[in-house]
């Protein structure tokens, strides 16, 4: 892989990273405090979107980021012996760590039990409260992560592009 391969590499996946930061950051900025404010109807549609995104594009660039910014990491490393190599290390770590896992172990098994409730119930509620204050909190952590993924891939390009990967 040539170093210019690794230049547009490098940037493609920094802007899908900044992608992914966009979609986390609109549903920590206002889109949970609306679900969150809609009670039943909030939960409702919280279960739907989560049921959705399940076949969602987003989902697929979520989950290939990951295989993507490891394999990208790796062939800088190879290729790669200045500071270009050490942000995509970076990038990969952040992202594996601070999108990937705290979706996997945070997220999904608060989305598992929000789908088993019903909005009718007191449990139900109470959770949909609950789970509204601790779910955007995990995902204020996955805007920052994939947002400093983002930022780190573009560095690394922009090292590779000045010489000095």
């Amino acid at each position: 892989m040539s170093y210019d391969v690794l230049i547009y590499a490098s940037v493609a996946v920094g802007l899908s990273a900044a992608l992914v930061a966009g979609v986390f950051q609109s549903f920590s900025d206002f889109v949970m405090d609306g679900l969150i404010a809609a009670e039943e109807g909030g939960m409702r549609a919280m279960q739907a979107l989560n049921r959705t995104v399940m076949r969602s594009a987003f989902l697929a660039m979520l989950l290939g980021l990951v295989p993507v910014t490891v394999g990208l990491a790796f062939v800088a490393g190879r290729l790669a012996t200045g500071p270009a190599a050490l942000w995509m290390t970076a990038g990969a770590m952040v992202y594996v760590f601070g999108a990937f896992l705290v979706t996997i172990v945070g997220n999904v098994p608060m989305n598992r039990r929000l789908d088993r409730l019903d909005g009718h119930s007191p449990d139900g509620l109470s959770y949909w409260h609950r789970y509204g204050v601790r779910w955007t909190q995990l995902n204020h952590v996955r805007t920052l992560a994939s947002a400093a993924t983002a930022g780190c891939f573009i560095m690394a390009a922009v090292e590779l592009a000045a010489g000095q990967g």
